[in-house]
Parts: C-alpha cells; structure tokens; sequence
C-alpha cells in the first residue's frame, strides 16, 4: 500500500464543513492519503462518519486511516489505524486489527525504533516545526528528521507545521510522506489541497 506523498489528517478547527465534504474536497484535489481524526465527537457518531468516510476512500481508490479507535477501524474496514504515544499499545492494537496498517507518533529516535521493533508499519514523526494543532512538544527539525530516516527502514510521515513553503524541504530531508491539517483546512481547502498535491507530485517525478 502507497504511504507516499500529502497524508490528510481531518481537521474541524480551521474548516466549517462537514467532514464528508472536507474530505471529498481533498480527494478531487489528488490527495490520496486520508487519517480521520476527531476528539470531540461520541464514539457512535465517529462510527458514522468513518463508515461513510470509508464509502467515499473507495471511491477514489484512497487510504484510510482511523485516528485512536482500533475496533471502529476494524468495524468500517479502514486500511489503518494510527496510535499515539499515550494511545492503546502496539502490541494489543495488532490483536485487534490483525494485518491492518498501523501508524505510531513519534517524538525521538527511540520512540521510532521501538515502534518500528515492535511492529509498527510507518511512523508519524514531528513535530517537524512549532504547530498549533496540538501540544506535540519542541519542533524537531529537518535534521532530526534525517535522523530518524537513517535508523528505520519503514515508512516516515513528517508531521506538525509544515506550510506549503516548507513541504518541498521536508520532502527533501527524506519523509516519505507529509501529514497537513491546519494548512490544507485554513482557507480554500480544495485549492490548498491542489497545491500540496502538486508539490508531492513533482517531487514523486524527480529520478532517483
């Protein structure tokens, strides 16, 4: 499975629609990488609007990733599910999602080669610069993000205030993919999101 390019995380901060027009709005623009997040609504109406989300990922032929709820991404069948640090551990999210991708937040290279030991098929590392989304802690910067790069062999998926002036860089210190929310959901969400998806277009065409 592709985890390469703008990995979308849901945002209802920045963006006044409903999640299910947010999210197709970032699929017509290209995007094909979708983590559903939500800390505010009941488990029930997450169930929903994941199912429906799921509907809609087919339909583009995108990824889906359910934030924290092991048993909801098992429920709608989503393509993964992504744990944080304080989230339910590796081992026991593997019992119940089985093959399902799993995602771990990283923070330090021993948070991601433990994740990566432990079974983990990607981590999310950041914050690559100071982000308002949530409290992640000091910016790690692009040299720790290399860093990281050269002690895992899965995927990595920077995160946490990166712009659309600074996505190209961080592609450049090696993240296989960028995770965006407040950029993308700040503003025109489609032409934002047309942007980004250029941007990882072009770097996805470089050879080599």
């Amino acid at each position: 499975m592709n985890l390469s390019g703008i990995y979308f995380i849901t945002d209802r901060t920045y963006c006044s629609l409903p999640i299910y027009e947010m999210v197709s709005a970032v699929l017509d623009a290209g995007i094909r990488i979708i983590q559903y997040r939500d800390k505010d609504r009941t488990r029930r109406e997450i169930y929903g609007e994941a199912a429906r989300l799921r509907e809609l990922t087919h339909a583009f032929d995108a990824v889906l990733i359910i934030n924290d709820h092991a048993d909801i991404a098992v429920a709608v069948e989503a393509d993964g599910l992504h744990l944080g640090q304080d989230d339910l551990p590796l081992k026991e999210a593997r019992r119940i999602v089985g093959k399902m991708l799993i995602g771990i937040s990283t923070h330090s290279i021993a948070q991601a080669t433990e994740a990566e030991a432990g079974g983990a098929d990607y981590i999310g590392f950041g914050p690559i610069f100071h982000t308002t989304t949530k409290d992640a802690g000091a910016p790690q910067g692009l040299d720790n993000l290399r860093m990281i790069k050269q002690n895992v062999s899965i995927p990595v998926v920077a995160i946490g205030g990166i712009s659309l002036e600074s996505a190209q860089s961080v592609f450049s210190a090696g993240a296989d993919a960028v995770a965006v929310a407040t950029a993308i959901c700040r503003g025109e969400i489609k032409e934002n999101a047309e942007k980004f998806a250029r941007i990882a277009g072009e770097i996805e065409k470089r050879p080599g």
